[in-house]
């Protein structure tokens, strides 16, 4: 029975990794924690040194004749553009420029200057609140009574203006009707009695219409009345219910208020610009990313430096561990073996410092190289025709990653593993490639190797020409990836 060995079609890759994008924002906090705090500082900054002008405030009652239950505020509205007019602007701004006001203006001011101080804004449908600014408080609050008084003069002229119109209307309407009226009596008394059944008819006829004209006066005389009474009602109705005052400002709520505000505008803008950076930056932060563009499995991690006493003695017994976990894969190497770095200079030079000291006499001194932008890569394979690769985590794009690996084939250069700096630490992911034992450490066994049954070593089983080597084997012999002295035991 043959078992096939392709693996199953793999599932197609998300657009955005977003466990990858959220390491990365994560990592990137010093930026938008940055911003954040930057925001902070401006927004209480801002309240500081640009204070809010004097501002008084007047709220006013206003009635409508029109006014229903149902109004879904379109006469409060239309009061807020009114009010906004020249024509009551012009009206406020002269009560201001009397002589007889305490708190006119020295200077002359323009009427769109005026207009750009104040503002209305309607609370509910019968409450309409006015704002103003002026030079001081006094000022202020002449501005605010000042407007309020041209309004509520301005809202019941027109109100009175339309009951009159209304009242006029309907007393010509009743005019008419009466000088019909007229007429119709008038043709009453002109018919005599007779027995004719048409003239009889006639007289009915017009005894109808003088009653129906009779009930439509009454009915008139009725409206007219209600419309001029309506008038008093409106006015009695528009008022000011709370006098214009000055409004306090509270330096402290006023820097906290601005202070939150522009903590959260640094914050979300912090976030969405690394959250942009990570994906168009595309730096692979996780192991197992790091691992898969350059080929090689993670073997060892190193924190990023600490102030706290209890991280730092952690780091340094990771980094102990990490140099003699090296210092034994260099001892049994038959080859010599270089570091080399990629955004981390000062911990490769700090590792193979270790390696040195550790070494001593014994083994041969640890090359130290880069593969940064601009290396020679020629020159990669006379520090060591073995490498061991330490990575900044998030400093390469996945591009530039899989120019090193590429590089590093090309030169015949095998990476025994990938020594991963400052990784993340809620990194969960793994990052061992499981096809990599011709170069991995975990292949790199110390054991002596098993005798089989015909008294021979597996090594010396395996050794055999190139042309008896398996296809596998030598595919990755022709990528560089395994040493033509192929001298590992499987």
């Amino acid at each position: 029975m043959t078992t096939s060995t392709t693996p199953p079609e793999s599932a197609a890759a998300p657009l955005i990794d977003l466990q990858a994008l959220v390491v990365a924002v994560r990592r990137r906090r010093r930026f938008w924690c940055s911003l954040a705090l930057l925001g902070l500082l401006v927004g209480a900054a801002v309240a500081v040194l640009l204070p809010p002008p004097p501002t008084a405030v007047t709220k006013l009652l206003v009635a409508h004749a029109e006014d229903q239950p149902n109004d879904t505020g379109t006469l409060i509205r239309t009061d807020v553009e009114v009010l906004q007019t020249t024509r009551i602007a012009n009206k406020a701004l002269q009560a201001l420029k009397s002589p007889d006001n305490p708190h006119s203006p020295n200077n002359p001011e323009t009427l769109e200057d005026f207009m750009r101080d104040y503002r209305g804004t309607g609370l509910t449908n019968n409450l309409l609140q006015i704002d103003v600014t002026g030079d001081n408080d006094a000022e202020a609050v002449a501005r605010a009574k000042a407007l309020a008084d041209a309004f509520i003069a301005d809202h019941v002229r027109r109100m009175r203006e339309a009951a009159k119109a209304e009242a006029k209307a309907l007393v010509d309407q009743r005019d008419r009707m009466r000088d019909e009226l007229a007429q119709v009596n008038k043709s009453i008394g002109d018919r005599s009695p007779s027995s004719d059944p048409k003239a009889s008819a006639s007289i009915e006829s017009l005894f109808a219409r003088r009653a129906e004209l009779n009930s439509r006066i009454a009915d008139f005389d009725q409206r007219a009345e209600e419309a001029r009474l309506g008038t008093p009602q409106v006015i009695a109705g528009t008022q000011i219910v709370d006098a214009p005052r000055a409004v306090r400002h509270s330096l402290p709520k006023a820097a906290a208020t601005n202070g939150a505000l522009g903590f959260a505008l640094g914050l979300v803008l912090g976030l969405a610009l690394a959250a942009v950076g990570a994906v168009v930056g595309d730096r692979p932060v996780l192991r197992r990313d790091i691992a898969a563009h350059l080929g090689a499995s993670v073997i060892a991690e190193l924190p990023r430096r600490s102030g706290m006493p209890w991280q730092r003695r952690r780091t340094r017994a990771t980094r102990e561990r990490l140099t003699t976990t090296l210092s034994r894969t260099v001892r049994g190497s038959a080859e010599p073996v270089s570091l080399l770095e990629l955004g981390c200079a000062r911990s490769a030079s700090a590792l193979a410092a270790d390696l040195t000291r550790a070494l001593g006499a014994e083994g041969p001194a640890v090359g130290v190289g880069s593969v940064a932008p601009g290396t020679a890569w020629t020159d990669l394979q006379y520090l060591g025709t073995q490498t061991v690769l330490v990575v900044r985590a998030g400093h390469g794009s996945a591009a530039w990653l899989h120019t090193v690996a590429r590089h590093l084939a090309d030169q015949h250069i095998p990476v025994i593993g990938v020594v991963l700096i400052d990784p993340d630490p809620r990194d969960r992911t793994d990052g061992t490639l499981w096809d990599g034992l011709h170069i991995a450490l975990r292949g790199r066994s110390e054991r002596p190797a098993r005798r089989n049954g015909t008294g021979r070593h597996r090594s010396e089983r395996l050794s055999m020409p190139a042309s008896g080597a398996s296809p596998a084997r030598t595919e990755l012999r022709a990528r560089g990836r395994v040493p033509d002295n192929d001298q590992e035991v499987r």
